[in-house]
């Protein structure tokens, strides 16, 4: 899968380097945390983004009378303690609730999938549509924006059947049956965010790979930043710990040691996918594995055969993982240098995103269920540069599972 834009250099430059609290050690250096780059970004305002931008895109961020974005002011700091030892202790502030079995619900069968394109897909007020860019469409709300796409292709592949139900509340449920017996069942809301999914073995078990309370993301009415409930992370463990480079990985065994590691906050509630995927905050929970030896020609989606062999090690690692729990969900992040449009940046690198996923599924048996992508384009530099920068074209991954569902419900 290729998706052309403006080249992207592929000029080397110097890695990250910053603190454990995750303040910048150099002048290039970006922060590590996501969330503090959201914040610096926010602050600085569209219109200081270097490399230009968009007069139009610039016109519609909401600003107070001062010029400045609005934002709601964060709680304070709290002293959390020391990182959970496992993902148990991790969701030890979310009251267990009983799950309704995702097929409990009595469904009517529809001939045509929802939202089948996803340009024509229902969205709060408030959000924009700015640009379409083949099958991806560019939204903007909440002073971000943010590229929207389908994992339709990659969840349909190979399945013996695929159909629809309507449920009440506008919400749909999609049953796809794969030849083995195994049938993934997924309700979205009316927006199309994903509210349930799960996997059900041929023996009936049910396995909950993502689950959140429903009437809670209903109330909001709209797409707003989760993290805006939570204070600024306060990262008390050295970077090595937070982040791992696969350039530095000796022992392939490294991505399996750092991947079962629990999230490095306690969780506040579960949060769905689609939330996860928007708020960097909420994102910056789960620690990272930066794939920085995997390389795209510039412009490019498309991964050669030799690039896809370096995912071998983190594709085993993942495969253990499930071993131990068929229900872990990965978050695998696009992203780009800042050469080129933001929204051409946001379109290549979800479509790298899931490039990846198609390569983890297809080369090496990683169930498309348990992989979800998302594209950041230029937002979150790892090295602060308008230049290109190779170090920058990157993708991450993350194990989500302790975000996005409930952990006893597995065990």
């Amino acid at each position: 899968m290729t998706g052309k834009q403006p080249a992207l250099g592929e000029q080397p430059a110097q890695g990250e380097n910053a603190t454990q609290t995750g303040a910048p050690a150099d002048k290039n250096a970006a922060p590590i945390l996501d969330s503090q780059k959201d914040v610096l970004r926010k602050r600085k305002g569209k219109n200081g983004r270097q490399g230009g931008e968009n007069a139009s895109e610039q016109a519609n961020q909401p600003t107070q009378q001062n010029g400045q974005q609005a934002q709601a002011p964060k709680p304070a700091p709290v002293d959390q303690g020391p990182p959970p030892t496992d993902d148990r202790a991790a969701q030890q502030a979310i009251q267990p609730e009983k799950i309704a079995p995702v097929t409990e619900e009595k469904g009517k069968r529809v001939e045509r999938a929802p939202d089948e394109n996803v340009r024509d897909r229902r969205r709060p007020q408030g959000v924009d549509v700015v640009r379409e860019l083949g099958d991806r469409v560019i939204l903007q709300f909440n002073n971000q924006t943010i590229v929207e796409s389908s994992d339709a292709p990659r969840m349909h592949r190979g399945a013996r059947n695929v159909y629809y139900e309507d449920l009440s509340g506008d919400r749909t449920r999609e049953i796809v049956e794969r030849d083995n017996g195994v049938r993934i069942i997924t309700i979205r809301n009316r927006y199309g965010d994903i509210i349930q999914r799960s996997r059900i073995a041929p023996d009936g078990h049910e396995y909950v790979l993502s689950y959140v309370d429903e009437s809670q993301y209903e109330d909001e009415g709209d797409w707003r930043d989760p993290g805006d409930d939570l204070p600024p992370m306060r990262l008390t463990i050295p970077r090595e710990e937070y982040i791992l480079d696969s350039e530095n990985v000796e022992d392939p065994d490294d991505y399996y040691t750092f991947l079962e590691q629990p999230p490095v906050e306690r969780v506040q509630r579960l949060y769905s996918i689609d939330e996860v995927k928007r708020s960097a905050r909420v994102r910056d929970i789960a620690r990272r594995v930066d794939l920085d030896t995997l390389n795209f020609d510039f412009g490019s989606a498309s991964i050669s055969d030799t690039e896809v062999q370096k995912l071998e090690g983190v594709a085993t690692a993942m495969e253990k993982l499930l071993k131990k729990n068929p229900a872990e969900t990965f978050l695998i992040e696009g992203h780009t240098d800042a050469v080129g449009t933001p929204e051409a940046n946001l379109a290549l690198s979800d479509r790298r995103a899931e490039a990846v996923a198609q390569a983890l599924t297809n080369a090496f048996g990683i169930p498309p269920e348990n992989l979800t992508t998302q594209g950041y384009g230029e937002e979150y530099l790892k090295v602060n540069t308008a230049g290109p920068n190779r170090e920058n074209r990157r993708v991450a991954i993350r194990r989500i599972t302790p975000l996005v569902a409930p952990v006893a419900s597995n065990n």
